[in-house]
């Protein structure tokens, strides 16, 4: 099956798919969609990020919205604020030739009551982190007892943010819903604790190759360096692909913001955005981002969970993360809708064993820049 059509996609999704220049489905869409579409059931999805699993539970989810009915009747968990906005402003864009959808998203960081005047419009698909949804359903302003379908996008970083009581919390609350649909990019014990708690034994279980390269059109990079180095690196890459926009991780929050005011001293167009910020301010950042008025952001893993913009040329790893996956992470995050990009790391002599690691666990080859 080579197109939304014949996965069975309504034809007003299409057209919505069309518009965002999604036209052939990815791996993880052929398997999940109709399987999703055809049937109530419950699944575990194991699949990095840039695989295209919003739209893979995005879709039949939409499918099974009754937009007659003025309830909320779908509730999807995510880890972090930016991401809950980026799975809500996708939904909304699948929908545009269709019949009016409501999504609400709900995150920390916002003022709740300003969250809860907007539940109190139709709503019918809910996309929260899980912490600001167990307040919102403890002050009675958000009910969950119609909901059908319930999704935990990203499960293994909501663990790992340490949301394991809040999610237990939410999935017993919603024992009765026809369809649990769990995706993660590992398999923890605790994401295995909850699917044997709160998943139906014969629950569907698809994992994407892990063989596979993710994207293909990723050039893999170093530069070797000592750390009292890594800043002149950055500046020289920089300045060798000058009018080209992209994202540099660091682990810390520190270090992002050591960085960034690095970057602006020397007249590069740069903002952070990491744990500290505000999210009016986080919010202006990717604004000036997408405008095009900053050339480049330097941010923290977790912070750039979310973070969907076209036309970046390239991810640098100033520090390599701590978890071999978030390096997937990261690097999905170049090369989107069949461009090509580079991930470059600014490595020192110990992460040189790191690289040579995920070389062979990812299936990817690096080349010396």
């Amino acid at each position: 099956m080579e197109n939304f059509k014949e996965l069975g996609v309504r034809t007003e999704f299409i057209k919505g798919l069309n518009d965002l220049g999604i036209l052939n489905p990815t791996e993880i869409q052929k398997q999940v969609i109709p399987l999703l579409l055809n049937s109530n059931t419950d699944l575990v999805g194991l699949a990095q990020t840039g695989t295209g699993k919003t739209a893979a539970f995005g879709l039949p989810l939409l499918h099974k919205i009754d937009h007659k009915k003025d309830c909320v009747q779908a509730l999807i968990l995510c880890p972090t604020r930016e991401l809950s906005k980026q799975i809500s402003k996708q939904l909304f864009r699948y929908t545009k030739y269709s019949d009016k959808i409501f999504t609400e998203s709900v995150y920390g960081g916002e003022k709740i009551d300003k969250q809860i005047a907007n539940l109190n419009r139709t709503t019918h698909i809910v996309v929260a982190t899980p912490g600001r949804l167990i307040d919102l359903v403890n002050r009675k302003a958000l009910d969950l007892s119609k909901v059908k379908t319930v999704v935990l996008d990203e499960a293994d970083e909501m663990l790992s943010m340490g949301f394991k009581k809040e999610l237990e919390k939410i999935l017993r609350f919603l024992q009765d819903a026809q369809n649990k649909w769990l995706f993660s990019a590992t398999m923890p014990n605790d994401i295995k604790k909850i699917v044997h708690e709160h998943m139906n034994h014969t629950a569907h279980r698809i994992s994407i190759n892990k063989t596979k390269k993710v994207n293909a059109n990723i050039e893999h990079k170093f530069i070797l360096c000592d750390d009292s180095e890594k800043f002149y690196a950055l500046l020289q890459f920089l300045n060798s692909v000058k009018n080209l926009r992209g994202i540099i991780f660091c682990r810390t929050r520190s270090s992002t913001k050591k960085v960034a005011t690095q970057l602006i001293a020397k007249n590069i167009a740069t903002n952070a955005i990491h744990g500290d910020l505000l999210q009016k301010e986080r919010d202006k950042v990717m604004r000036a981002f997408k405008k095009e008025k900053i050339r480049v952001i330097v941010a923290t893993d977790i912070t750039a969970r979310g973070i969907d913009i076209s036309n970046l040329a390239f991810v640098v790893n100033y520090q390599l993360p701590d978890k071999d996956e978030y390096y997937t992470h990261r690097s999905g995050r170049t090369a989107r809708a069949g461009k090509k990009g580079m991930s470059l790391v600014l490595a020192n002599s110990y992460d040189i064993r790191k690289i040579r690691s995920y070389e062979k666990r990812l299936k990817i080859s690096f080349s010396k820049l």
